[in-house]
């Protein structure tokens, strides 16, 4: 009997923790239809893609993040540079059993950390199909779904942790989805984020400092327990990573075109907030 395809291994994987799905159109509980779709009580589908993901979108959906972007993300991931982060996440949730990797891109992010705590189930979710197509390919470990979180495909109180690194957050979502005793980690850039690019790309402009006090605040305002960590390093960038890291962060797409940016290090400077729901 030959191995089995990346779409059956994804359906087992999904079958195995079926109760955590809720169809995004009418909340039923939904089942596991011939190792190809996700199929609910009212007959709502979504068809299991041959990569090994599920597609759970509701709506048509454009994303300005292209297949070259998320390779630039994954090669930057890759090298290092957020190790320090993804440990400390992996140390705050070590107990954690079901993990949701929200706005999860490529999924390196999710994987790595998963990886670190060497326990549990990550799901990652993200509008954006050319980053879920890109994890489910690199790391069929986990789940993965392409969807919107305004009409998550996800039942209430499913998730031991949750995570938000750089990226958007739905609060009310997010507690909705937290089980009894879980927690949401939000990661936001500090003014020393990546401080040698923005020094080069926003010279003598008011973007070349930033504050993001506004997000923490309102992530203090939507928990009732928060921790705050700040972690900051310089860490060496070799030359040919310039150009991913370039196209991996908004701020390089606005980079002119005769403009040469050189850098041989870069600076990590972020805040890990952990709510309790």
């Amino acid at each position: 009997m030959g191995a089995l395809s990346k779409r059956a291994l994804g359906a087992a994987l999904m079958e195995q923790y079926i109760t955590l799905f809720a169809c995004p159109i009418c909340q039923s509980s939904m089942h596991v239809y011939e190792q190809g779709r996700l199929v609910c009580a009212a007959n709502h589908s979504f068809d299991i893609a041959k990569q090994g993901y599920v597609n759970m979108l509701t709506h048509g959906a454009t994303s300005k993040y292209s297949k070259s972007l998320f390779e630039s993300r994954k090669a930057i991931i890759d090298s290092g540079i957020y190790d320090a982060i993804e440990a400390k996440i992996a140390e705050c949730i070590t107990s954690a059993n079901t993990v949701l990797d929200t706005g999860c891109g490529e999924g390196s992010h999710l994987a790595r950390i998963m990886a670190e705590k060497s326990k549990g189930i990550g799901f990652g979710i993200d509008i954006a199909k050319e980053g879920i197509v890109a994890a489910a390919r690199h790391y069929p470990q986990q789940i993965w779904c392409v969807g919107d979180l305004a009409k998550s495909p996800f039942a209430p109180s499913s998730f031991d942790a949750i995570l938000n690194i750089l990226s958007p957050a739905n609060y009310d979502e997010f507690k909705r989805l937290i089980a009894p005793n879980g927690c949401v980690i939000k990661v936001v850039p500090q003014s020393g984020y990546l401080q040698e690019l923005r020094a080069q790309l926003y010279a003598d402009s008011s973007k070349e400092t930033y504050s993001n006090e506004q997000i923490v605040a309102r992530f203090r305002e939507s928990f009732h327990k928060v921790d705050v960590e700040r972690i900051t390093y310089t860490v060496p960038l070799a030359k040919e990573l310039v150009a991913a890291l370039l196209e991996m962060t908004p701020m390089g797409w606005y980079k002119k075109d005769n403009t040469d940016i050189l850098l041989n290090e870069i600076t990590i400077d972020v805040e890990i907030l952990i709510g309790e729901a």
